[in-house]
């Protein structure tokens, strides 16, 4: 009876704890809006250091999420740059009833598709590149002794995962990103890139493929 008790008052204790944590966030999450509501309006009126404020905010997570999208680096700050050029120019159209956050997103994203589709259309085969030196191919793991090693394993598999999806065609990695980081469905994916469903399978099953034999090689760092 006692056992029952105790584990009656931790579930509900738990359930508490759950639950204010996600009003915790809630919060945050509201409080944020406001907050780029703000800045929003101001810019509106013509305050350019709200838009620093702005851009400040949210700089490192445009370049992070472009990065995964975007392999050369200076392409990558080139694309944050125009990014915030787009959202400067694009305010006005912003409706404060959906999350900015998710507006912006959106807009770096489909920026991304943009430069992707043109340089596609400018370049004469995309099939996938065998140029890279042995030397540029070589992957080194660094000395991680004094980490424990289930960490040191898992980081080597993101690493090695993570490297495999870069050194895909554009295209297909872009196809990659959209389905397994952003969770989107083959026909959300056609229509954001704004190519045919068909093709959205048939690039997501190649570089599948391409990533199968890249990580053969490393095999043994992933059985179970």
């Amino acid at each position: 009876m006692k056992k029952s008790k105790i584990f009656r008052f931790k579930f509900i204790f738990s359930f508490f704890l759950l639950d204010k944590l996600k009003k915790s966030s809630d919060i945050k999450t509201i409080q944020s809006q406001d907050e780029d509501i703000s800045l929003i309006l101001r810019i509106l009126d013509g305050d350019t250091f709200a838009f620093g404020s702005l851009q400040k905010k949210y700089k490192n997570l445009i370049t992070s999420l472009i990065r995964k999208m975007i392999k050369n680096e200076e392409d990558v700050q080139d694309l944050v740059q125009e990014t915030f050029i787009k959202v400067y120019h694009s305010l006005d159209k912003y409706q404060q009833s959906f999350s900015f956050s998710s507006w912006l997103y959106k807009l770096a994203s489909n920026h991304c598709i943009d430069f992707l589709r043109k340089k596609r259309l400018s370049t004469i085969s995309l099939q996938y590149s065998n140029s890279k030196t042995d030397e540029e191919q070589e992957y080194e793991i660094e000395d991680n002794s004094n980490i424990p090693d289930k960490i040191m394993l898992q980081t080597e598999k993101s690493e090695i995962i993570e490297k495999a999806i870069s050194s895909l065609p554009d295209n297909y990695r872009l196809i990659i990103r959209l389905r397994h980081d952003e969770d989107m469905d083959y026909q959300q994916i056609a229509e954001r890139m704004n190519i045919p469903l068909g093709t959205v399978k048939a690039h997501l099953f190649r570089a599948r493929k391409i990533l199968e034999a890249y990580l053969k090689k490393y095999r043994y760092l992933f059985r179970e």
